[in-house]
């Protein structure tokens, strides 16, 4: 257990950021640890607060006013910066892919809570999304919104990173499996840099696709790593009634709660290769809890949407 003082980047509480052993009989010896990282504060949580501290510091170091960052509808993201900027007195502007979302506002929990945060909404068409990191598209926004600090989607850059490769702590070397969600890399590629030599990283991708392999290479020199492309369930943001009812027995069997686009994608995976034999026997596995609660509402709007079962959790 180790006792966090986060007060000179965000003004909370003393954080107590918990090892729990999953009380679980898996099969060949093995032991289950989930680091709850979702502890850390209700919006900024998990793998969005180790992202920020950096940012935030650097932006307040460059004398910055305005953060200006990219999300989708219902982007941890978009939620977290939205909280911290009020939080530390700068103005935010979200530009949120998808300009139909513009008339959907009061129907989506994420983006209602972002602009009750004080964040400016800026809605735009999938094809001009995908010209974010392109300079002239950043050229424009700093025309129309004048001087801002950058934080790229997800959060992920170098000072992220640098966040991330705080998760790990010397208690964690007990563990020889160290395995988290991954959207855009910045998470994974912390805990690389910091994994220790006798450990294994595995990321699940939230995502289809093998890009992410190469987006970590970028950040990454270790080799101790593996990215597991088997339990993304369709893509980013699809879930089926296998996964649902996962989370809520998970739940009702530990407590713990899972999102269902990272986390829960994660320890499903992570609990099925195990009963595949995929982990040597006596294997100490600490799975990553990277937060993202405040998604379950969203999701839970979609699901009634479409006559599906709702993920019964209390956040």
């Amino acid at each position: 257990m180790v006792i966090f003082n986060l007060q000179e980047v965000l003004p909370l509480q003393k954080i107590i950021v918990l090892n729990q052993e999953l009380k679980i009989q898996f099969p060949n010896a093995i032991a289950v640890t989930i680091k709850r990282e979702d502890l850390i504060h209700p919006v900024v949580s998990g793998n969005k607060f180790r992202k920020l501290k950096y940012n935030l510091l650097q932006a307040k170091a460059e004398n910055k006013k305005t953060l200006l960052t990219f999300g989708g509808a219902f982007s941890n993201h978009i939620a977290a910066v939205s909280y911290a900027a009020q939080n530390q007195g700068f103005r935010s502007i979200g530009v949120i892919r998808g300009d139909e979302l513009r008339e959907k506002i009061e129907s989506n929990p994420t983006l209602q809570f972002a602009q009750e945060c004080g964040m400016q909404l800026e809605f735009v068409s999938r094809e001009d999304y995908r010209l974010k990191q392109e300079p002239s598209f950043v050229d424009k926004l700093q025309q129309q919104f004048g001087d801002f600090y950058l934080v790229p989607e997800g959060g992920t850059n170098e000072l992220a990173i640098k966040g991330c490769q705080e998760i790990l702590t010397q208690e964690d070397s007990v563990f020889n499996y160290i395995c988290c969600a991954v959207g855009t890399g910045g998470t994974i590629s912390g805990i690389i840099n910091s994994a220790l030599p006798h450990q294994k990283v595995l990321g699940f991708p939230a995502l289809k696709g093998d890009f992410l392999q190469d987006e970590i290479r970028i950040f990454v020199q270790n080799e101790n790593w593996e990215v597991i492309n088997d339990y993304h369930f369709g893509g980013y943001g699809k879930v089926n009634e296998v996964l649902i009812d996962f989370i809520n027995q998970f739940y009702a069997d530990t407590k713990i709660p899972l999102d269902p686009v990272y986390t829960g994608k994660m320890v499903f995976g992570v609990i099925d290769l195990i009963q595949k034999n995929y982990f040597p026997a006596h294997s100490n596995i600490l799975l990553i809890h990277t937060g993202g609660l405040q998604g379950i509402y969203g999701m839970n709007v979609k699901l009634k949407n479409k006559q599906l079962p709702i993920i019964t959790i209390d956040v």
